[in-house]
């Protein structure tokens, strides 16, 4: 539905542009006819009635010609509007495609928190019985001052509990048991603040971002993505400064680029199964830009779909497994609104580098 809105405002946008050219043109040739040598030769009245008529005439174009302009802006607009909806859309589809991998990324170490539960309330009850039963043992010697027999048997029974109780087996598994469940609690609370701060719309204007943090961020949402075909390797800029950036769409982006290139790799793998692939990530300072670069042990691209890599809804993927979106809204983000660069180097049976640079200093449009 976005899809369509869109097109059908770029529809209206060049049929008014066309419409507008008209009008220049129109009034062009009035000028022209009113400047040229025929109507110099003209008798005054003859003159004065066509310049007035001729102002009549330029002066309605005039006035169409600005409404026209106006509806322009509006549609322009509209079309802003359309982009970010459609930017919102995607980040939504992206996140609603991650959400099974990112499910299993929560549900492993909430099961080790759950069997650790199961088995920290096992040596609870454990203990609690020799606790208690210690406790009678101590009472039974402080009122009667000697040993009876019952109080005999009891201590056997009571010796007989602490070795079927196990106690250096929970003094050397109890610790670790809080330790995996603290770490694993630790690993949700992790992926959750990502898939937060992933998903929740940040600033509409450019604001200073650590590309440090939100790579690692986008990394952590798509792990289930790559992380059975691939292994990451996240090299940061010590020096880079924060980027003027558009956080949201930046983001969608590195994701876009880092769920390419675990496609790539897991087409390579499917081929020899139980090896892996390497996606690395790194981030550069090139002169006046901050460069982000993601490089895959992929297949390559192909010499004859390289230039069509960027257009829109191109792609190579199966039905269902890619809207071919990715990269052309890769492209509009990255050249169109921050004015930046966006390539690709590639080499076949080797694999591809995806490159990103952002200004250091964004200007604002004139």
């Amino acid at each position: 539905m976005t899809t369509d809105v869109g097109g059908s405002l770029a529809r209206r946008i060049a049929n008014l542009n066309r419409m507008l050219a008209a009008r220049d043109r129109t009034i062009d040739v009035l000028i022209k006819r009113l400047e040229s040598p025929q109507q110099r030769d003209a008798s005054a009245f003859a003159l004065l009635e066509q310049n007035i008529a001729l102002e009549d005439v330029v002066s309605r174009k005039t006035r169409e010609l600005e409404r026209e302009r106006q509806q322009l802006r509006d549609a322009l607009d509209e079309l802003k509007r359309t982009q970010d909806r459609l930017l919102q859309s995607q980040k939504m589809e992206a996140i609603g495609q991650l959400a099974a991998g990112v499910a299993h990324e929560i549900n492993t170490p909430v099961q080790y928190v759950s069997d650790n539960v199961t088995f920290l309330r096992s040596a609870f009850e454990t203990l609690a019985n020799l606790v208690e039963r210690s406790m009678r043992l101590l009472t039974q010697i402080r009122e009667g001052g000697s040993l009876a027999e019952q109080q005999l048997a009891d201590i056997g029974d009571f010796e007989r509990m602490t070795s079927r109780a196990r106690l250096d087996y929970l003094r050397r598994n109890i610790p670790d048991a809080f330790d995996e469940s603290q770490e694993g609690l630790q690993r949700v609370s992790t992926i959750v603040s990502a898939m937060k701060r992933f998903a929740h719309p940040s600033a509409r204007d450019m604001e200073p971002v650590n590309l440090a943090d939100l790579i690692s961020t986008t990394s952590i949402v798509a792990r289930n993505e790559w992380k059975y075909v691939a292994d990451l390797d996240i090299e940061f800029e010590p020096s880079m400064p924060l980027v003027p950036c558009l956080r949201d769409e930046i983001s969608q982006v590195v994701l876009n680029l880092l769920v390419n290139a675990a496609h790539a790799i897991s087409d390579v793998v499917l081929q020899d199964p139980g090896s892996k692939g390497q996606i690395k990530v790194s981030t550069h300072l090139i002169d006046d830009y901050a460069e982000i670069r993601i490089k895959d042990t992929g297949a390559g691209i192909p010499e004859s779909i390289q230039r069509s890599v960027f257009d829109p809804f191109f792609t190579t993927k199966p039905v269902g497994k890619g809207s071919g979106q990715g990269l052309s809204m890769a492209y509009a983000t990255v050249v169109d609104k921050h004015r930046g660069r966006i390539f690709f180097e590639t080499t076949l049976g080797k694999g591809t580098t995806f490159v990103v640079q952002l200004p250091l200093r964004q200007v604002a449009p004139s």
